[in-house]
């Protein structure tokens, strides 16, 4: 029934929420050239400075600050903040497979990139190994819904996440130091100082270091609590403005993870997990989880005349990432699962950009990158089964288990290993042109021609003993490739009435690259390239403001044409995975993001998505799946935060900032199999402030999952072949609280 209500909610239209239903989570206010009313939020969503209010796509803004103070310390969290932006943490934290309005990726193999990109500082950052720790210092984040292509370095189907770091400020010495303290032993420290290099030039130079004790109690003697913290990063940042025509802006950073990996959840309980509770369990891994990044991007923009500008940018990025996963989630070696992936990325993105201050402007683009990856991963197979009953295991055992009497194979006892490269490369050309025919309607266009060839070589397959001696090679040395073009692109309508609201509307379409199968292991028809996807979106929206700019509603109504998702397909029994399309789906909802600004001391956000998903055409294991429901796209979701500031004067202010977010049922999987169906649940935190009256000194109290709320952030069926379902579950109670200076 409740269900049934969200979906009347989504067609009788956004626009038509209650005041309390929806509001955007605001960005901070920063600097911009270009003209804008006091107070408002300036983003760089189009690759210009501009209101947000301004800005005709459906995108919503988070200041830095606002992030700090929230304790949103990585990119996982921002799903509590944003409308209509799920993830799912298969491969664990900080390398979060986002969904977006329902568009999603269901492969978690590491060799893959997103439908929805991920950018810093405008660097595109496809694969896992790149992302890192990145979430401090930042300026803000700015989280674009729907296909990207015109104004992209990288053509995506889902939409785009920008990580936007603070830059060094010219003649200006500042800086900021805080350290924490919280459950689970955490502690953190946070930093970053500004100093200028002579008049034309500045350094910044920001950390964070973070490290906590497992939540996930290991109940096995002598092995360690999983899910705990240990990372660290440091970005550097020179800003240099050779003459009031060239400016460049250099950017290298690094960092660095070594955790207890995450645990697995493993049900059902009475069998996989009897006698634990929900924040235990018994794992026989005690390996580390690694991953290193190492970044440098520079940043070049020449004004060749009044009106025209040069951007260039230049990247380089480096990656290593591996994890032991206890896939099992017990203490014995039913399975187990190393992932080895590391990667290395150029990328060289060279536009052209006009500011007449006429009716006809224009973005003109070249994009190139060229990624490099190694995958090795390993199934781990019963290595603690002995099949030859001579009390021990070794290789002979794997050679037991892949033949039984009957000649059929079960892989007890075997390690099946696969490894290979990778070479990816994408050339392409973007342009996004808007030309004002009134002073109220602008016509909005532009067009993405894209060249994307692979390469996997060098893969095999391999059946190993538990010693790691090679018993049969499953899969010989092979290779596959695939070349493909693509031209995309948008055409829009934007109507400003004479009270300064905007209405606008939008056809564009995005694509996504082929991919190659990461998961074959037992046979070479696993070996296959999935065909490129394909989104048309269409959408309307309005940007508006009431009550002398105190209101705040941003609404916008969609329409997905969704071809050939690529989608891993496991086998529940044999395990075995192959990489398919799902040739047709739709999807159809909004988004409305509202602040009322009450009164000096007292705001109030909120944003609130809707979908509504279905599969028409398509099969998944043998299984037609035409009218299910698409996988990481709950009905309804909401988020609020309510800003009050209790006391302001001379012994400082003081503020209470509570949060909620939730989200309705969905499916981590496009069977839908009901006991595997995510029910709804809501998330509550918050923080208080305070800070001194001169602004130097501050203090905060925070806490998330306050309720201390079970759930699940993925779920795979492996009950019929290895007698369990695999899930991983969302973090526990956490709280601390954080004191800082400024100066």
């Amino acid at each position: 029934m409740r269900e049934r209500l969200y979906r009347g909610i989504a067609l009788a239209g956004v626009a038509a929420a209650s005041i309390f239903a929806a509001a955007p989570v605001l960005a901070q206010e920063v600097q911009s050239d270009r003209a804008v009313p006091d107070g408002e939020i300036v983003v760089t969503a189009t690759k210009r400075a501009e209101s947000l209010q301004s800005v005709p796509i459906s995108v919503s803004a988070i200041g830095g600050d606002t992030l700090a103070k929230a304790r949103v310390g990585s990119v996982d969290s921002l799903v509590t903040k944003v409308a209509n932006l799920q993830l799912t943490s298969i491969v664990g934290d900080n390398t979060p497979i986002f969904a977006l309005r329902g568009v999603s990726m269901s492969d978690y193999s590491l060799n893959q990139s997103s439908p929805v990109a991920t950018y810093y500082d405008e660097v595109y950052k496809g694969n896992f190994a790149f992302l890192g720790v990145t979430m401090f210092d930042l300026e803000r984040v700015e989280v674009l819904r729907g296909p990207q292509g015109t104004l992209y370095g990288k053509n995506t189907t889902g939409g785009a996440v920008n990580i936007i770091a603070n830059s060094a400020k010219l003649g200006e010495t500042s800086g900021y130091f805080s350290a924490g303290y919280g459950n689970y032993d955490r502690f953190d420290l946070n930093g970053a100082v500004n100093v200028p290099l002579g008049e034309k030039a500045a350094l910044r130079i920001a950390g964070t270091y973070a490290r906590a004790d497992g939540w996930f109690k290991n109940v096995v003697p002598g092995k360690p609590d999983l899910a705990s913290t240990d990372e660290y990063a440091i970005r550097g940042t020179l800003n240099f403005e050779a003459s009031d025509t060239v400016r460049f802006v250099l950017r290298a950073s690094t960092s660095y993870q070594n955790p207890q990996n995450y645990g697995i959840y493993a049900q059902p309980e009475d069998v996989n997990r009897p006698g634990l509770d929900r924040w235990e369990i018994a794992s026989n891994i005690a390996t580390k989880r690694k991953a290193r990044t190492y970044s440098v991007a520079l940043t070049s923009n020449f004004d060749v005349s009044d009106t025209l500008t040069v951007t260039s940018i230049t990247s380089w990025d480096k990656g290593n990432l591996f994890f032991y996963e206890d896939t099992d989630g017990t203490a014995s070696q039913l399975l187990e699962i190393p992932y080895t992936d590391r990667a290395t990325q150029f990328a060289q993105d060279l536009r052209l950009t006009s500011d007449t201050g006429g009716p006809f402007d224009f973005i003109l683009g070249a994009y190139f990158n060229r990624e490099k990856v190694y995958n090795e991963t390993a199934f781990e197979i019963g290595k603690d089964i002995d099949l030859t009953g001579d009390n021990i295991v070794t290789a002979d055992d794997c050679v037991e288990g892949l033949t039984n009497e009957d000649g059929s194979d079960d892989g007890i006892a075997c390690l099946f290993r696969n490894r290979f490269d990778q070479v990816k490369k994408s050339y392409a050309i973007y342009s996004d042109l808007k030309y004002q025919v009134t002073d109220a309607v602008t016509l909005r266009g532009g067009l993405r021609y894209t060249h994307d060839t692979g390469r996997q070589s060098g893969f095999r397959s391999d059946a190993l003993g538990v010693d790691g001696s090679e018993v049969a090679n499953l899969i010989p040395l092979s290779s596959l490739s695939y070349s493909q073009d693509n031209l995309s692109g948008k055409i829009g309508l934007d109507y400003k009435l004479a009270d300064g609201n905007l209405l606008y509307a939008s056809v564009s379409r995005g694509y996504r690259a082929p991919s190659f199968n990461a998961q074959a292991f037992f046979d070479p028809s696993e070996l296959s390239v999935a065909k490129p996807e394909q989104v048309t979106s269409y959408e309307v929206g309005a940007k508006t403001q009431f009550l002398d700019r105190r209101i705040t509603l941003n609404v916008a109504g969609f329409y997905y044409d969704y071809r050939n998702q690529q989608f891993i397909n496991v086998d529940p029994v044999l395990g075995s995975q192959t990489l398919l399309n799902i040739p047709k789906s739709r999807i159809y909802g909004g988004e409305a993001e509202l602040t009322i600004r009450a009164s000096d001391r007292l705001t109030l956000h909120s944003g609130m998505g809707v979908l509504a998903t279905k599969i028409q055409r398509g099969s998944v294991s043998g299984v037609d799946v035409s009218g299910n429901r698409l996988s990481n796209a709950p009905t309804f979701t909401f988020n609020a935060t309510i800003d009050l500031t209790l006391v302001d004067g001379d012994m400082g202010k003081l503020s209470v900032h509570p949060d909620v977010a939730y989200q309705s049922s969905q499916f981590f999987e496009v069977l839908n199999i009901p006991r595997l169906r995510q029910t709804s649940y809501a998330l509550v935190g918050g923080h208080i402030d305070w800070e001194s009256a001169d602004g130097r000194f501050n203090a905060s109290v925070w806490g998330k999952n306050l309720s201390n709320k079970f759930y699940f952030t993925s779920r795979v069926d492996l009950l019929a072949g290895f007698g369990f379902d695999y899930n991983h579950i969302g973090n526990p109670r956490t709280y601390g609280v954080t004191v800082g200076a400024k100066f």
